[in-house]
Protein backbone atom coordinates (compact mmCIF):
# COMPACT_ATOMS: atom_id res chain seq x y z
CA UNK A 1 0.00 0.00 0.00
CA UNK A 2 1.31 3.72 -0.55
CA UNK A 3 1.78 5.79 1.72
CA UNK A 4 0.07 9.42 0.82
CA UNK A 5 0.68 13.19 2.28
CA UNK A 6 -2.28 15.30 3.04
CA UNK A 7 -2.16 19.04 3.43
CA UNK A 8 -4.91 20.84 5.63
CA UNK A 9 -5.26 24.46 4.20
CA UNK A 10 -6.67 25.51 7.32
CA UNK A 11 -3.87 24.94 9.26
CA UNK A 12 -1.16 24.14 7.69
CA UNK A 13 -0.80 20.87 9.15
CA UNK A 14 0.99 18.17 6.81
CA UNK A 15 0.57 14.00 7.63
CA UNK A 16 1.27 10.91 6.10
CA UNK A 17 -1.10 8.15 5.83
CA UNK A 18 -0.65 4.70 4.48
CA UNK A 19 -4.14 3.46 2.03
CA UNK A 20 -4.90 1.84 -1.12
CA UNK A 21 -5.33 3.35 -4.00
CA UNK A 22 -8.80 3.77 -4.42
CA UNK A 23 -8.78 5.40 -1.26
CA UNK A 24 -10.61 9.27 -1.47
CA UNK A 25 -8.17 12.31 -1.90
CA UNK A 26 -9.73 14.41 0.66
CA UNK A 27 -9.85 13.50 4.31
CA UNK A 28 -10.45 15.39 7.81
CA UNK A 29 -7.54 16.99 9.36
CA UNK A 30 -6.60 15.35 12.71
CA UNK A 31 -5.61 18.48 13.94
CA UNK A 32 -8.59 20.90 12.92
CA UNK A 33 -10.99 18.48 11.38
CA UNK A 34 -10.87 20.75 8.55
CA UNK A 35 -11.26 19.16 5.01
CA UNK A 36 -7.20 18.24 4.48
CA UNK A 37 -6.35 17.17 0.49
CA UNK A 38 -3.38 15.17 -1.00
CA UNK A 39 -0.55 16.37 -2.10
CA UNK A 40 1.04 14.97 -5.20
CA UNK A 41 4.82 14.81 -5.14
CA UNK A 42 6.74 13.49 -8.15
CA UNK A 43 8.22 9.80 -8.21
CA UNK A 44 11.48 9.35 -6.24
CA UNK A 45 12.99 7.10 -9.32
CA UNK A 46 13.04 8.73 -12.64
CA UNK A 47 14.59 6.33 -15.50
CA UNK A 48 17.15 8.03 -17.55
CA UNK A 49 18.49 7.27 -20.95
CA UNK A 50 17.89 4.73 -23.79
CA UNK A 51 16.71 1.24 -23.15
CA UNK A 52 13.78 1.29 -20.52
CA UNK A 53 10.77 1.48 -22.83
CA UNK A 54 9.64 -0.75 -25.67
CA UNK A 55 9.27 2.55 -27.49
CA UNK A 56 12.47 3.95 -27.16
CA UNK A 57 14.29 4.25 -30.44
CA UNK A 58 16.80 1.44 -31.05
CA UNK A 59 20.09 2.03 -32.95
CA UNK A 60 19.46 -0.24 -36.04
CA UNK A 61 23.18 -1.58 -35.59
CA UNK A 62 21.79 -3.47 -32.37
CA UNK A 63 22.11 -7.23 -33.04
CA UNK A 64 23.34 -6.62 -36.80
CA UNK A 65 27.14 -6.08 -35.95
CA UNK A 66 29.84 -7.97 -37.33
CA UNK A 67 31.69 -10.61 -35.57
CA UNK A 68 34.91 -9.56 -33.42
CA UNK A 69 37.77 -11.32 -33.23
CA UNK A 70 38.19 -14.28 -31.12
CA UNK A 71 39.77 -13.51 -27.64
CA UNK A 72 43.41 -14.50 -26.29
CA UNK A 73 42.01 -17.11 -24.44
CA UNK A 74 40.10 -18.60 -27.39
CA UNK A 75 42.97 -19.54 -29.82
CA UNK A 76 41.87 -21.46 -32.83
CA UNK A 77 45.55 -22.89 -33.36
CA UNK A 78 45.30 -27.07 -33.98
CA UNK A 79 48.35 -27.73 -31.91
CA UNK A 80 48.30 -30.46 -29.57
CA UNK A 81 45.07 -31.13 -27.87
CA UNK A 82 46.44 -31.83 -24.09
CA UNK A 83 45.82 -28.83 -21.81
CA UNK A 84 48.86 -27.96 -19.21
CA UNK A 85 46.69 -29.62 -16.33
CA UNK A 86 46.38 -32.75 -18.51
CA UNK A 87 50.32 -32.70 -19.04
CA UNK A 88 51.19 -32.00 -15.80
CA UNK A 89 48.92 -35.19 -14.61
CA UNK A 90 51.03 -37.90 -16.77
Amino acid sequence: MPIYEYLCPNCNNRYEKKEGFDAPSEHACPRCGQIARRVFRPPLIMFKGPGFYSTDNKRSSWGNSEPTATSPTESSDSGSSSSPVEAAET
